[in-house]
């Protein structure tokens, strides 16, 4: 042992030992744990991935999951590159991705199925071993589907002393192919190479709005192993819809029929829309500029799809603006009242005052807005709003997926030395750290302010509805939008001028000082010791939110090395911004690195085509280690230490007669891993 442990240290911790005894009740059972801990320790650092600002695009998120950025790929090549031609490696890349599909269209191919069969099996073990190398036994067997694990185990573990290996293999695959289970035990195969690819994955904020299919992402979420999700504002805005806040539904909303996104809201959530649409139609006797993105003005008067949307969004709209002003008011420590533009609207004149500055605007068809009491609710926008609120509130679905936000999610993370958070951390002009007052008197700022944030967003989920006092979801809308949230940093959302007013002068949008420093060194090192971070020299902050402009020459590195922007234009949306189609950052062994994604095509032509994601490597080695880092060397291998020291002192503890062994106790400890 590596502690000569006192008599009094042994009677303080007594009954722990005899508890942690009742898992380990003798000698034997205590050692043959350190032994297989301390064999863990010694095993290489497990992959991190870490994605941000998917934003719906779930199509090609699924694809880089299946893929592991390009991670499979490159084990393909270098693995097989000397025994299979370019296209067999290709269409291997793809059976490992779309197993089933891919299986059938093979098979369509070729005159020898077993044949094919044993090659893609012999193969895909190669494969596997490669992968799961970085695992114990026990962790991989986790990974298989219990079906076939046994199958699956044996072929993976390579047995060099055993005098005929080929011909046990090969009767392992002759048995599979001739009992027809060839295409299952592939999929459950390459099933275990996709989970064994990645160990971990950080989702850094935004899976919500923009792109159609933010639902897909979090099915795939609910599927995986081990993720964590650092909120962003976009979800934060949806976790304020779902726990009934009017005015996060009427932005939800908004930016669902902005994006043309009708079909999230419908069908997958199953909100009830009628009342609104007949509302809407009713109400307003034309919305071409509310008409859904990429849409043309022609396509609105020719579709009447397109024009029943557009005055959807412009109901909602005017809805939303309505809410946001009434908020305001009731918040005067929000300091928004710049926002307050609705009792300036100009009808007549087609004007509104935003500021200092009178702009005219594309369209003041808005009958339901009163000069006289610009924020107040119709009684029919009152009824529908409330009737909406019902509806979110008992979506379940949309419940499932934002518990999903509450269960693996945080307003940040440490791991690995390293600091996630979706935006920023608000800042002075002059960089000191922002103090804000979030509605209860008290100002907080740095660690203190997101401490409070992820505890009061908590504390809202679990909380009985009918116990909520007044307003008090208010701070999930200004989380969403507010100047000083570190979600947001901005000094507006422009979602007005957007839409209506054709001057880009007002749709800037002013941000926060994190932003002028956020190049700076020192000032990441400063945020990095806020968080309790004192070893800077192995440790980045990962963020996201702000897409880096790559077409335009900027760098996603920042301070040196110590601050990754990882916002790589995920969405469609900003793909012509950014010049790329996102980002991965990916934390091996043997250090950090950037990984840049082409766009993704289609299912189809994957499959059909073997067309991956190509994905490169922007920049190597951010943190470069001195040889491979082991599992002793993260926080797990933390965690394995404490565990080893408290088995060794249940060892001592044993051997001293502080605790009495069970031998009669018999049990099957599986290892932890």
């Amino acid at each position: 042992m590596n502690k000569d442990y006192t008599d009094q240290e042994l009677k303080e911790n007594q009954l722990f030992l005899t508890q942690l005894a009742k898992s380990f009740p003798t000698v034997e059972y205590a050692m043959t744990e350190i032994v297989n801990l301390s064999s863990i320790l010694a095993l290489p650092k497990p992959t991190e991935h870490f994605m941000s600002d998917l934003h719906g695009q779930g199509d090609a998120f699924e694809h880089i999951l299946n893929n592991a950025s390009g991670v499979i790929r490159n084990e393909i090549e270098r693995l097989l590159s000397n025994t299979l031609t370019y296209e067999e490696r290709e269409a291997l890349a793809t059976v490992v991705y779309y197993p089933k599909q891919k299986i059938a269209l093979e098979l369509e191919k070729t005159d020898d199925k077993d044949a094919w069969y044993k090659k893609t099996l012999t193969n895909l073990i190669y494969l596997g071993r490669k992968v799961s190398s970085k695992y114990t036994r026990s962790r991989v067997r986790k990974a298989l589907d219990p079906r076939f694990a046994y199958i699956i185990d044996e072929l993976l573990t390579a047995r060099v002393n055993f005098h005929d290996l080929d011909a046990y293999y090969d009767e392992i695959f002759d048995s599979i192919i001739r009992y027809g289970y060839a295409d299952r035990v592939i999929v459950a195969l390459t099933d275990a190479i996709k989970k064994l690819a990645v160990d971990k994955l950080h989702i850094v904020g935004d899976i919500y709005d923009r792109g159609p299919e933010p639902y897909r992402i979090l099915e795939l979420l609910l599927q995986h192993p081990s993720i964590d999700i650092q909120w962003g504002n976009h979800d934060i805005l949806w976790m304020g819809a779902a726990l009934g806040e009017r005015t996060c539904i009427a932005g939800v909303l908004t930016n669902s029929f902005r994006h043309g996104n009708l079909d999230l809201i419908e069908n997958v959530y199953g909100i009830n829309l009628r009342h609104l649409l007949m509302f809407a139609q009713e109400t307003y006797k034309t919305a071409v500029v509310f008409r859904p993105r990429k849409t043309s003005e022609e396509a609105y008067y020719t579709n009447p799809e397109i024009s029943i949307r557009a005055k959807l969004h412009k109901a909602i709209f005017v809805i939303m603006h309505k809410l946001e002003g009434q908020l305001i008011k009731q918040n005067p420590n929000y300091r928004l009242d710049h926002r307050l533009f609705l009792d300036t609207l100009d009808r007549v004149n087609s004007t509104i005052t935003i500021g200092d500055i009178t702009y005219p605007i594309k369209d003041a068809d808005f009958p339901t807005i009163d000069p006289e009491d610009p924020y107040r609710l119709t009684e029919e926008e009152e009824i529908i709003i409330n009737e909406l609120r019902e509806s979110f509130l008992k979506s379940p679905n949309l419940q499932r997926h934002i518990k999903l936000f509450i269960d693996k999610g945080s307003l940040y993370k440490i791991e690995n030395n390293n600091l996630l958070y979706h935006a920023l951390v608000p800042l002075n002009e002059d960089g000191s750290f922002k103090a804000v007052d979030f509605g209860d008197g008290v100002l907080r700022s740095g660690k203190a302010m997101f401490d409070y944030i992820d505890a009061e967003v908590r504390r809202l989920y679990f909380a009985d509805p009918a116990e909520r006092k007044a307003n008090e979801l208010d701070i999930m809308w200004y989380l969403w939008c507010g100047p000083d949230s570190p979600l947001f940093g901005k000094d507006k959302m422009t979602t007005f001028e957007r839409v209506e007013i054709d001057d880009s002068k007002s749709h800037k949008e002013r941000r926060n000082a994190y932003y002028k420093y956020q190049d700076t060194k020192e000032m990441a090192e400063r945020i990095m010791n806020e968080f309790g971070i004192t070893d800077t020299d192995r440790s980045v902050i990962v963020n996201g939110h702000i897409p880096v402009e790559k077409i335009n020459g900027e760098n996603p590195i920042k301070a040196e090395g110590k601050l990754i922007v990882i916002d790589g234009g995920f969405s469609k949306y900003y793909q012509k911004t950014t010049g790329i189609a996102g980002y991965t950052l990916v934390y091996d062994s043997r250090g950090l690195y950037i990984v840049a994604h082409e766009p993704f095509i289609s299912f189809d032509k994957a499959i059909k085509e073997n067309m991956d994601i190509h994905s490169t490597i922007e920049v190597e080695n951010i943190l470069a280690t001195k040889g491979q880092m082991k599992v002793a060397d993260i926080d797990k291998g933390k965690e394995l230490k404490t565990e080893i020291e408290q088995l060794e002192m249940l060892v001592a503890a044993f051997e001293r007669g502080f605790v009495k062994e069970n031998h009669r106790y018999r049990m099957v400890k599986v290892p932890i891993n």
